[in-house]
């Protein structure tokens, strides 16, 4: 099995469960790290030559991640392609499921079934913030509806202000987003890799969490460790 990952959390996910099974990978495959494939490009924009010069078995993508163009040519040129949809965590788990089925993997790995027994067995949080969730900068980008990220933080204890907005990525003005006077201000350092000194400035006087992207954004190992690593970066944001 020749397998090619559009997906850096989907690429990590095969590499620690089939080793040798990755082709190639996007150049933000950073995981794991000295993973020694073949880059193929972006996530927006992958080479479709290179990807189909290493004669994969199964390309795996995802809906949001990759764009439709780019499946659809490598379709079209008689590769299999596998588009996964992830919209919270319980359905993390199941189409993690499937991927690795997918790419032969003969059973379910341990570390898939650590992580779905460290969210099923969240306690009940003590209380509940409200927050803005800044995903990018110029212009500012918030999680809105029906996004991964929202479902995770939600399960920590975290609503951020734009859930029901209708779109899953919205604009929003850094004024209204400061008029929102949330609990905390979360920024994650992907895809805008948000720092101490790009981000809290724009924020004064409200608490802002520094927090890992790939914990909240990402499905795969590091699911396991997401909750108490999410959970950290907030309790320190709030002393």
């Amino acid at each position: 099995m020749r397998v090619v990952s559009l997906v850096p959390s989907l690429t990590e996910a095969v590499a620690r469960s089939a080793p040798g099974t990755l082709a190639g990978a996007t150049d933000w495959c950073a995981h794991p790290p000295g993973l020694d494939v073949v880059r193929v490009g972006g996530t927006k924009n992958p080479k479709t030559d290179r990807i189909l010069s290493l004669a994969p078995d199964l390309v795996i993508a995802n809906e949001e991640e990759n764009r439709a163009p780019d499946l659809a040519a490598l379709r079209a040129a008689g590769v299999e392609v596998l588009v996964t949809e992830i919209r919270d965590v319980p359905q993390a788990f199941r189409e993690l499921a499937r991927v690795l089925a997918a790419c032969g993997v003969p059973a379910r790995p341990r570390w898939l079934d650590e992580a779905e027994e460290t969210w099923s067995s969240l306690p009940e949080p003590q209380a509940r913030l409200t927050a803005v969730v800044p995903i990018w900068r110029r212009p500012w980008m918030v999680l809105g509806r029906d996004t991964f990220a929202g479902d995770v933080l939600a399960r920590l204890g975290v609503d951020h202000a734009y859930a029901t907005h209708p779109d899953r990525y919205p604009r929003i003005a850094l004024e209204e987003l400061r008029a929102c006077a949330p609990d905390v201000v979360v920024l994650p350092d992907e895809p805008y890799r948000f720092t101490a000194d790009d981000g809290p400035e724009a924020f004064p006087g409200l608490p802002c969490a520094l927090v890992s992207g790939r914990h909240l954004t990402w499905y795969g190992p590091s699911l396991a460790e997401a909750p108490r690593v999410l959970g950290r970066a907030l309790r320190a944001a709030r002393p």
